[in-house]
């Protein structure tokens, strides 16, 4: 694609995200008016139904519009290659997707499960499975690709220094046994090439004495050969085009894998577009550069050549300013304080400023307005409505500290961008003008500060020069003599390097080297339609994480603002892909992996003293190392109430100490916990509920899972020579996770059997053999995660809400019938 093509996109983008965003703003008044006029047509009697269906239906259209615009927006700035547009793109692209977390916060209170669907906005929409899916960011892991292969090189370093791995691994030596089998194997096949041969050369003399015919040559009888080979021929080349039609449309439908020739043509393809995309970004990374160094030279050059002329201008205005005002009123004025903006809020009147003043005024005020909503700890994510309530008033999703940046970036598109005449770069690279404007902004603002603190000492001195005493901000004593009660965390290693840190951890396999898996490797589409809130299919599983796990870790500022989650449990039967997917999160974002399961760190660290030490250690170095991961396998067994004489570990050895790890994680951590377990009722569920943030149920897969795990592993194990029924297989195989398929695969489809699969095609026996030889997810342990999954915090409001609605039903037709026997009564 050309430049102009993403710039063209960039603007359809952005005008579609204007008018969304104006929406999204007036949504608040928006369901108040409705909600009003609902009221007045609902029936005496109460429901939270309706009103809740409302809002949901709004939520998620603004939640998937806002995720199809995220998804444009990653696009664009992973193609475009102008720096200053990027900077832009980058911020309205964070924005949205901070934007999408919040709303899936809201979903997650108004439907009160983890998964959300609704048909009926989808529909209207016209979206497509695929295009409900977020997609995530590729610069998570391209704009940091040398720090994480840096990385990978120290560890394999350590690793091979201390013997685990080899630098420089040999290839096994064969013994002279081996040998001498090896040459009998190859000899014996020679010799059997031969014979065929030698077999063949004979049958060809053989057929060549029995086949010599005379006969005399006739015109016609060659005019009917001709027209006899012209009618095969037409036949065969018609019926082969039909043939490969038929195929290519199977396989665009996803019912045949493609051909091994189709994958060659495919990966060429696929090849040559990648070297395309290899110099955008290497131009990419030169304009970025050439930007950085432009801003510094830019900004020493304002601030040398023009900085004392702006101080002295400065200086003027306000001094003229406090003389005027003492010449009208008597008294000396009072200076504003930085919080209230100082001299720019002085000049905020029309008419007594420059452009140049009044856009930084702007810009001042909206910064400082964004900064109060991002501390503010009113957005948690949580709609704050009474559970024992039925009034349809309490569902209001929360207020929302992304959209004021969504706004500040179109508003600057708009300034900047969207009528800017561009017909002279073609090579898209910076403008100057606008580095001299952004930098003389930036020195005018810190003169201003610098002045402004001079001019509070003078007005000072001049109100003890005529006798009054300056009056002192009531609100800055109070804020200077409050003491801060948050406990410094003593450092236990004041004297240690990060990488010394880091070593000691690698070499005690604390972090450890994990595979590299995507997330889309978890194999499974995402369902629209409306389901249990304990049955989600695979799809909605990798767009929770997407969610929860991977855009906070990937993004600092999406995780300064969006609703803080520490830690997160997976549960489910297994084989369910729990590990799988937490080496997906670690991969998407090339975080490092904390491993805390009971029995990696059993004999490590002993005593009292020592895990004191582990848990700084770990604390300390994930927030050196973010994004970070910090991960506890079979999550249930520190907090079992009676832990089996059989188990070595002591799990319970980090029961105290683990909800205390989790609540040092600060909102500004790029640090997750990530717990993992099968048997989650084991717990103490308190203990559990405090530790745990969000807890995930992964179920067995559901049919169309099944299916495509058949297909998918199946084509990846045989290449492509698999003649197997699907279909037939999935049904046969309900009840088994994935992982219990993977395993099936892999023991049927060994290296020789592989071998013979051109000869001896795989049959659906032998499939079913290995797989009746593993146990599937029976009933009972389903029930049981289901009453597990009942019981988690959000699990007993779904209950209650249930619960809710039941009784308003009854209620209702428990009405109805009176209503009706009166009447039949009259």
């Amino acid at each position: 694609m050309s430049n102009h093509f993403y710039n063209e996109l960039w603007h359809q983008t952005h005008h579609e995200i204007d008018l969304l965003a104006v929406a999204d703003e007036q949504q608040g008044q928006n369901f108040e008016t409705a909600l009003a006029a609902l009221a007045s047509t609902l029936p005496d009697v109460e429901t939270v139904t309706e009103p809740k269906k409302l809002i949901q239906t709004t939520v998620f259209e603004f939640y998937l519009r806002y995720i199809g615009i995220a998804n444009r927006l990653q696009d664009i700035y992973d193609k475009m290659i102008q720096p200053q547009k990027r900077l832009l793109v980058r911020k309205l692209l964070d924005s949205c997707l901070g934007r999408v977390i919040e709303l899936k916060h809201d979903l997650v209170n108004i439907d009160l499960m983890e998964f959300s669907y609704n048909d009926e906005v989808v529909l209207r929409l016209q979206l497509t499975p695929d295009d409900t899916q977020l997609h995530i960011p590729r610069y998570f892991l391209r704009e940091r690709r040398q720090e994480i292969e840096q990385r990978n090189r120290i560890m394999h370093e350590i690793l091979v220094k201390l013997g685990w791995l080899e630098e420089h691994p040999s290839d096994e030596k064969l013994t002279e046994i081996e040998a001498i089998r090896l040459l009998q194997m190859h000899e014996r096949a020679r010799q059997g090439r031969l014979r065929a041969h030698f077999m063949k050369e004979i049958r060809m003399l053989k057929d060549k004495g029995k086949t010599e015919e005379k006969g005399k040559e006739r015109s016609d009888l060659g005019l009917l050969a001709a027209m006899k080979i012209q009618k095969v021929w037409r036949g065969h080349t018609a019926r082969r085009i039909t043939r490969r039609r038929k195929q290519e449309e199977m396989i665009l439908i996803g019912m045949v894998p493609p051909t091994a020739a189709m994958l060659k043509k495919r990966a060429e393809k696929e090849e040559k577009l990648n070297e395309i995309y290899e110099r955008r970004y290497a131009t990419q990374s030169a304009y970025k550069q050439q930007l950085e160094s432009s801003l510094v030279t830019v900004r020493e050059e304002i601030k040398c050549k023009q900085g004392a002329a702006i101080t002295e201008d400065i200086t003027d205005e306000l001094r003229t300013w406090i003389k005027e005002c003492y010449e009208k009123t008597g008294k000396l004025p009072e200076f504003p304080s930085e919080e209230q903006g100082g001299s720019l809020h002085i000049f905020s009147r029309p008419g007594t400023e420059s452009e140049l003043s009044r856009s930084s005024a702007r810009s001042s005020k909206e910064s400082r307005k964004t900064k109060d909503k991002s501390k503010s700890p009113a957005r948690s994510g949580d709609l704050n409505f009474n559970d024992t309530q039925a009034d349809g008033e309490n569902f209001h999703p929360g207020q929302s500290v992304f959209l004021a940046d969504i706004k500040t970036a179109i508003d600057t598109f708009n300034e900047v961008w969207r009528n800017k005449d561009e017909s002279g770069n073609l090579s898209q690279s910076q403008y100057d003008d606008m580095i001299y404007n952004e930098k003389y902004l930036e020195i005018e603002l810190e003169c201003r500060r610098t002045v402004d603190e001079l001019m509070r000492q003078e007005l000072e001195l001049l109100q003890t020069a005529i006798g009054k005493k300056a009056k002192k901000s009531s609100k800055k004593t109070r804020r200077s003599g409050k003491k801060s009660k948050k406990k410094k965390e003593k450092d236990l290693t004041p004297d240690r390097t990060t990488e010394s840190l880091y070593e000691e951890l690698v070499t005690n396999g604390i972090i450890r080297k994990y595979p590299e898996v995507r997330l889309s490797q978890y194999i499974g589409d995402k369902a629209l339609s409306e389901r249990s809130g304990t049955n989600p299919s695979a799809g909605d599983i990798r767009q929770v994480l997407i969610e929860y796990c991977i855009l906070p870790l990937g993004s600092e500022p999406i995780r300064n603002s969006c609703p803080l989650i520490r830690s997160i449990l997976l549960a489910g039967p297994r084989g369910s892909g729990k590990k799988a997917l937490l080496h997906a999160i670690c991969t998407e974002v090339g975080a490092v992996l904390f491993d805390l399961t009971p029995a990696n760190i059993v004999g490590k660290y002993p005593g009292k003293s020592g895990l004191i030490m582990l848990i700084h250690l770990v604390s300390k170095v994930s927030r050196l190392l973010q994004p970070a991961v910090i991960y506890m396998g079979d999550a249930e067994r520190p907090f079992m109430k009676k832990v089996p004489k059989t188990d070595r570990t002591d799990p319970k050895r980090l029961k105290k100490d683990l909800p205390r790890l989790i609540k040092t994680i600060a909102p500004e951590d790029r640090v997750l916990f990530v717990g993992t377990s099968n048997l989650p009722w084991e717990a103490d569920q308190k203990l559990l509920q405090q530790t745990y943030n969000r807890f995930i149920y992964i179920p067995r897969p559901d049919y169309g899972a099944r299916s495509s795990a058949w297909k998918a592993l199946a084509n990846e194990y045989t290449g492509g020579l698999s003649t197997l029924d699907y279909s037939v297989l999935a049904k046969i195989s309900d009840g088994y996770t994935i992982g219990a398929i993977d395993s099936c695969l892999k023991e049927v489809l060994t290296c020789k059997r592989k071998l013979q699969l051109r000869t001896q095609p795989l049959t659906h026996a032998e499939i079913i053999n290995t797989l009746s030889m593993r146990d599937p997810v029976y009933r009972e342990e389903e029930e049981a995660f289901d009453n597990w999954w009942s019981k988690t915090p959000l699990g007993r409001r779904y209950e209650r809400a249930l619960e809710m609605e039941e009784e308003a039903r009854l209620e209702e037709e428990e009405k109805n019938a009176k209503q009706s026997s009166n009447g039949k009564k009259k």
